[in-house]
């Protein structure tokens, strides 16, 4: 099971841009109605549907395991929760920077719908842009 502290840690392993959350945070995060983990026992999304949307917030895998179809398996049952609660489309944004991440999504029909310029701060305060991306069900 993905408790708090287990998801903090594995999204540590993940990123370091965006700064990973913290154990509190997704705990706080989790007790959102709108919020939903979709997880096993090597990754996870954490994802907000509202009515007819769906935001991914963000994705993990371990690093160890990466590369093995565990996002993708992810993805398809974050897509199916999505389908289950009449949502017709899912957004995402993903660090500018984040090649193996951008191509994961569009790889899965993702599209770009825009940018959000030098929206996370990166490494040493040096700001990094945001892929907007789009998945219509």
């Amino acid at each position: 099971m993905m408790t708090p502290g287990r998801l903090a840690n594995l999204h540590a392993q993940c990123f370091s841009t965006p700064r990973p959350w913290s154990s509190k945070e997704f705990q706080e995060l989790l007790l959102q109605t709108s919020v939903h983990l979709v997880s096993n026992n090597y990754g996870f999304i954490v994802g907000m549907l509202m009515g007819s949307e769906a935001e991914l917030l963000t994705l993990a895998v371990d690093p160890q395991r990466q590369r093995e179809g565990i996002a993708t398996e992810l993805l398809e049952e974050f897509e199916s929760l999505c389908r289950s609660n009449t949502v017709k489309k899912i957004i995402l944004e993903v660090v500018e920077t984040n090649i193996p991440a951008r191509k994961l999504y569009e790889t899965n029909s993702f599209i770009v719908q825009g940018a959000r310029k030098d929206y996370y701060s990166g490494a040493n305060g040096i700001k990094v842009s945001a892929i907007v991306m789009v998945k219509v069900l």
